[in-house]
């Protein structure tokens, strides 16, 4: 079993910047690619990013340039950079953890997830 725990969201200006963490306890380590998910009210949870147990990573158009995730392996913790935060990327954002595995946007294909932070973005 692997739990995680986000944490670091809140509200922020348009423009600004936050940085999530999601921290990973159990049966978690360095195998384990990890996801970055979002979720606005009465939307679909969709993919943002990931980065894989070998360290490549992957971004949803709509945050690639903006967003950064990285990983602190000996943490067991995976963080998303947020910069240059719009309105629309306001929602709740989760992690997901897949062992082992490559590229993936679907979240059918991650095996755990953490309870998710919220993020808000005023204008």
């Amino acid at each position: 079993q692997v739990q995680l725990v986000e944490a670091g969201g809140g509200l922020v200006q348009a423009g600004g910047s936050l940085r999530l963490s999601c921290a990973a306890s159990g049966r978690a380590d360095s195998t384990y690619s990890m996801g970055w998910f979002r979720q606005a009210p009465g939307k679909e949870r969709e993919f943002v990013g990931v980065i894989t147990w070998g360290n490549s990573e992957d971004y949803a158009e709509s945050v690639k340039g903006r967003f950064t995730i990285s990983r602190d392996n000996a943490k067991n913790t995976v963080y998303l950079q947020m910069n240059s935060l719009k309105p629309e990327d306001t929602a709740t954002y989760y992690c997901a953890a897949r062992y082992l595995g490559g590229f993936n946007r679907r979240t059918s294909a991650y095996d755990y997830w953490g309870q998710g932070t919220q993020v808000t973005v005023s204008s």
